[in-house]
Formats: structure tokens, C-alpha cells, sequence
């Protein structure tokens, strides 16, 4: 690795470091956090690991420590994410050396680590320990005969992101393997791509990200200071309703089946007991906790 490489972390309140990494993650992966920074949200919670030349950001790993409720235990947990090399600067052993830095900064501190990875580069991080897992959707079909009353909430005020985030906050726990303590993750993706997924379920005193296509309902979340009857928040999506997934690992999956869960790009790697045994539980990383 040339010397002048110079390896940089939790720089996001750098106007022009931040730059560059927004430069480089729309380049390699579409995406853009500045919003996200703007809004307030982009906090210690997300933390970028990188190596600059010339001032320019040119290979990253970002670290989101995160603690999450693993079946009734607290867990503390750290994902790897946006792992990007500008395409000049490739094959040079960067990423190497960032997931070496992270793992001094974190190994013997959490209770383990994971990352979301797509086909290209699966036989890259079990060189660093990681062990491939496999994760489980729950499905059921649905018969609903009764017309919608969850009500679509655009995230466009100022209001609309505090109301969100007071329920998110407020939320017990609704899934067997449910975060907390961050709130900025649910609302990168609440005011960003998902700004038209957020909904009100007044009579069960609950809001639920969730995606409709052709009959098909895919619910990401719940989130209530009660714990909800899922399949009455299921049935406040109406009568157009005929499937529907979830992204989590519901506390009681009666009337649900599973299946293993396959998509590109969410390959789960984890590395840590509890994380690799997630295949005998029929579990899964909650889609809203992917960075």
C-alpha cells in the first residue's frame, strides 16, 4: 500500500471528507447519506472507516455498533457496511486493512459481527472469520374482507419525522430479534426510499413501514408501545391483500410459515455464537436494521 494513504474514522462532521464519501457511495451503490447528516440522523451510530488519497476518500468500511434484543438477552453487535473501493484504487489489500482496523477496535468488546454481502465477494470474508448464515422469512396467505384503514403518512415535516420517532422510541419489543436505541437507522430509511412506506394503524395504536406490490405485502415493521396483534395489522391493509412477509422473526409465528430467505445482495455473514446459530431459531437480522 503506498504511503501516502492516510486512514481516517468518524469524520462525518468533515463537510469535505463527507463530500467525498457521499461522492464515492453514489457511485459505487447509487446512495447518498447527506439528507440523512442534514436531518440530524447520521450520528456515532454509523461510523466511516477510511483511507484517503489527496484529500479524496478512496476505500471505506463503515461500523454501526448496534445492540439489539436477541430472544429476551441484550446483545451487543456490530454491522459492516458500505464497503466500497473507488474502481482506480482496487487490489490493493484497503479493505483488508480497514476490516483489520475495525476488528482491533472492536474484537473482545461485542458479542459479535456481521454484514450483508452479495454474491461477487463471498469468498472473501470468511477469510476475516466470518461464517455464511442462513436467515428465515415468515409468510403466511392472506384472506382478508375487510377495506384498508392504514393510513400512508408521507414523511415530508418536520412533524411528521418527531411523530414517527416518538413511536419508534415508545416501541416494546415486537420481534424476537428487535433493535433499540436507533432510531437514526429506521429514519434513513423512513426519509429517504421508504418516505412513502410509513403508516398509521390508529386502532391498534401502532405505525408499520410496509411495501405493497400486486397483492403482495411485504411488512418490515410494527411499531406500538403495546405489543400488536399482527394479524389485525395485517388486515388493516385491506382486502387487496393476498401474501404477506415479513421482515422480521414474529415473537409467535402461529398461522405463519418460513422459508429460507434469498435476495441479492443480503447474503448475511456474521461471526459470533449467537449470530451463527440464528439458522437453528429460523431467525433473521430485521430488514430495517441493514446499513
Amino acid at each position: 500500500m503506498k504511503d501516502n494513504y492516510i486512514f481516517i474514522k468518524a469524520y462525518q462532521s468533515d463537510n469535505v471528507y463527507r463530500k467525498s464519501f457521499n461522492e464515492l457511495a453514489q457511485t459505487v451503490f447509487d446512495i447518498n447519506f447527506e439528507d440523512w447528516y442534514q436531518n440530524g440522523y447520521w450520528t456515532e451510530k454509523y461510523i466511516p472507516y477510511s483511507f484517503l488519497h489527496k484529500d479524496k476518500v478512496i476505500a471505506n468500511v463503515s461500523v454501526s455498533p448496534m445492540k439489539f434484543v436477541h430472544n429476551g438477552i441484550i446483545k451487543n453487535y456490530v454491522q459492516l457496511g458500505t464497503v466500497m473501493t473507488e474502481e482506480a484504487y482496487r487490489n490493493q489489500g484497503l479493505i483488508r486493512r480497514l476490516m483489520q482496523e475495525v476488528d482491533s477496535d472492536y474484537s473482545n468488546k461485542v458479542d459479535g459481527f456481521f454484514l450483508f454481502a452479495n454474491e461477487t465477494v463471498l469468498n472473501f470474508y470468511p477469510k476475516f472469520g466470518y461464517e455464511r448464515v442462513k436467515e428465515h422469512s415468515f409468510y403466511q396467505h392472506t384472506d382478508i374482507d375487510c377495506e384498508m384503514t392504514a393510513r400512508r403518512v408521507p414523511m415530508k415535516t418536520r412533524e411528521d419525522f418527531k411523530l414517527l420517532e416518538a413511536a419508534v422510541n415508545n416501541s416494546c419489543t415486537q420481534s424476537s430479534v428487535w433493535m433499540i436505541e436507533n432510531t437514526e437507522l429506521i429514519m434513513f430509511y423512513a426519509t429517504s426510499f421508504m418516505n412513502q412506506s410509513i403508516y398509521e394503524i390508529k386502532n391498534q395504536n401502532a405505525y408499520a413501514i410496509a411495501e405493497f406490490h400486486q397483492g403482495e405485502l411485504f411488512l418490515h415493521q410494527v411499531f406500538s408501545p403495546e405489543k400488536v396483534n399482527l394479524d389485525r395489522i395485517i388486515a388493516s391493509f385491506g382486502k387487496e391483500v393476498k401474501k404477506v412477509t415479513l421482515g422480521f422473526t414474529p415473537l409467535e409465528d402461529v398461522g405463519f410459515q418460513w422459508e429460507e430467505s434469498k435476495g441479492e445482495d443480503t447474503v448475511l455473514y456474521g461471526k459470533g455464537s449467537s449470530l451463527v446459530d440464528m439458522v437453528h431459531w429460523k431467525q433473521r437480522i430485521p430488514t430495517l436494521s441493514h446499513t
